[in-house]
């Protein structure tokens, strides 16, 4: 009766999950996506506690309840900026929990095997499982151990590592030890011949050695990864921390497991290739960490930055009639959202065809602009994407971009020595005038310099983005 009310519940979880993933995909719905998610994981968990093997009730809920309290504390202490790193945190969380879970199911499998069969009898839930394995059943067990362990292991220091880079704690440019790809390769290999070990009863130490391979299988790749792509790598972790969760899932016949993990995986594999595609980047060459990349001297910048002040952007804008938005991450540092949506309403009051240009990897986290313009209560209709806004450039009077640097530099399509050359851009520089909006002349988080800053149409508006942009608010009635 247990089993049968948990499977379900299960059901119902897996299909609120679906309805979560589905409605994240649009703006309007993704409010209500959310609630499916925390409904469907409210149902698994309460399920999980009361099914078959149930019991530590206390602890249970006390590590819950504990849980719950971390959870709230770091969702109102992290701000919009440092959503990514803490995206990168959770997928490192999954990652050791992945890790700790296949380590407890191997000793597990040992406790039982070394039982008597009045003992085995005894045993409940996953215990009571593992004893009804055949010999076959039981290799089976130790495949989805080890490859669970190994991806959660890489999972774990990969995401350690993009948390450090996001943040600024770790250098953002590409660094490998010296051999590079053989040494991941050299791993890996090795972690396979650890593999057959291990199915032939070699013992626990071929899983811990693996382990640590498998850590610094994690560390090295994302380290070789440059902060170009960064967003990619994200979206990489999430679908390694959904593989790593279904793997684990098998070996604790865990159906609802299994689903949720595969569907994590394949949703952030599919989203890491649409993200490649709009990078014009080789899905292999960025999760093997950096294959592919240019090795030539990139051309050197000609000219000046030039400046304007709030004055001259704010004339321009008076005599604009199109004006096309460029958000970043600049824009996500100052928390200029609100300004930018109050600059929006009155220049769309005045008349103006006011919009907003969103490349596929703007800022560092899918869909980060998308967001931080919905809280700003931007209308849906004006945010458009890349391939549906870039023809208009032309035809628009004054392009504005806050925060940006590689979404919309030139060298990747004047330079093939560039590091993003090839990628797909937001081709701004072909409006009538361009402002920028930059605290500094520096070159940006992943250290490309931008020839867009130095052309004849291009002013610099220097300053702090949300400043900058109140500045020009008093201008603009």
């Amino acid at each position: 009766m247990e089993f049968g009310f948990t499977t379900a519940v299960y059901v119902v979880a897996a299909i609120l999950f679906i309805l979560s993933l589905g409605g994240l995909s649009g703006e309007e719905s993704a409010k209500r996506a959310v609630w499916y998610g925390i409904t469907g994981m409210a149902l698994a968990v309460v399920a999980t506690l009361i099914g078959p093997g149930s019991g530590l009730w206390l602890l249970s809920v006390i590590l819950i309840a504990g849980g719950g309290v971390i959870g709230y504390y770091v969702a109102q202490r992290v701000q919009m900026t440092e959503m990514p790193q803490l995206v990168a945190a959770m997928h490192s969380l999954v990652g050791i929990a992945a890790v700790f879970v296949g380590f407890n199911a191997y000793i597990e499998l040992g406790r039982v095997l070394a039982m008597g069969d009045e003992e085995r009898k005894a045993l409940e839930g996953f215990a009571a499982l593992l004893a009804k394995k055949t010999s076959a059943e039981q290799s089976i067990l130790k495949v989805e151990v080890f490859l669970g362990v190994f991806i959660g292991a890489v999972t774990f220091t990969g995401s350690v590592v993009a948390f450090g880079k996001l943040a600024g704690k770790i250098t953002s440019k590409a660094e490998k030890l010296p051999g590079g790809h053989a040494l991941n390769a050299g791993a890996a290999i090795l972690s396979f011949i650890l593999l057959i070990l291990f199915l032939s009863g070699a013992g626990i130490w071929t899983l811990i050695l693996m382990t640590l391979l498998a850590f610094f299988i994690g560390y090295h790749l994302i380290m070789g990864i440059g902060g170009a792509d960064m967003p990619v790598v994200v979206s990489m972790l999430n679908s390694y921390s959904g593989w790593a969760a279904a793997a684990i899932g098998f070996s604790l016949g865990n159906d609802l497991l299994i689903v949720v993990g595969a569907l994590v995986g394949s949703s952030g594999a599919i989203l890491s290739y649409i993200m490649c595609k709009a990078m014009n980047r080789s899905f292999i060459s960025v999760i093997l960490g950096g294959f592919g990349n240019t090795t030539g001297p990139a051309m050197e910048v000609e000219g000046e930055q030039i400046a304007i002040d709030a004055d001259g952007v704010a004339a321009a804008l008076d005599d604009a009639d199109n004006v096309i938005i460029i958000p970043g991450y600049g824009m996500a540092v100052a928390q200029a959202q609100q300004s930018v949506s109050e600059l929006t309403k009155r220049l769309r009051a005045k008349g103006k065809n006011v919009r907003f240009a969103i490349h596929p990897v703007a800022g560092r986290l899918p869909g980060h602009m998308n967001v931080l313009l919905a809280e700003a209560k931007v209308p849906y209709d004006i945010v458009l994407e890349m391939d549906e806004i870039n023809e208009d450039f032309p035809e628009t009077d004054v392009a504005i971009v806050i925060g940006s640097n590689d979404i919309v530099n030139p060298a990747a399509q004047e330079d093939p020595n560039s590091p993003i050359a090839g990628m797909p851009v937001l081709e701004v520089w072909k409006a009538k005038q361009v402002f920028v909006s930059k605290r500094g002349q520096g070159t940006g988080y992943s250290g490309i310099e931008n020839p867009l800053f130095y052309k004849e149409n291009t002013r610099m508006y220097y300053g702090d983005a949300k400043q900058s942009l109140d500045k020009l608010l008093t201008m603009i009635e």
